[in-house]
């Protein structure tokens, strides 16, 4: 089960943080800032490596006894973030979680392509939240 989503700006800011429990927020927040670290190391690493050609999705950043915490970037560097429930993560394939950063990925791009929103500030549309949420209780 999707625990938390989070899209986090080019300068470690939130834009946006959803979960999929109240009582559970402050520890995801901390959860996701903690993997802001594992994903600044791999970014300095993958642009060394491959410059041009860089891979979006990072994979597993964190594992931890309750989370599993999912990583993506895109080349703008704004980063995307998935806490799944670590006990139905035999659930969750590689796959599926590539196919939740797309979909995430293509709500974010079209919030952003609205003439109303400005670069850098949090995400406040009410269209954008129901569908993420939609996401985070689909999965």
């Amino acid at each position: 089960m999707c625990a938390c989503v989070a899209i986090i700006g080019k300068d470690n800011a939130p834009l946006y943080i959803a979960t999929a429990n109240v009582d559970k927020e402050i520890a995801l927040q901390y959860q996701v800032h903690a993997s802001l670290d594992v994903i600044d190391e791999r970014c300095a690493t993958n642009q060394k490596a491959a410059a041009d050609g860089r891979e979006l999705y990072l994979g597993s950043l964190i594992s931890t006894e309750q989370y599993k915490i999912y990583g993506y970037v895109t080349n703008t560097k704004i980063k995307f973030l998935i806490v799944i429930d670590a006990s139905s993560t035999s659930s969750f394939r590689e796959n599926e979680v590539r196919a939740m950063f797309r979909n995430l990925h293509n709500l974010y791009t079209d919030a952003v392509c609205n003439p109303f929103y400005t670069p850098g500030d949090p995400l406040t549309s009410t269209s954008f939240d129901r569908a993420v949420r939609g996401i985070i209780s689909a999965n």
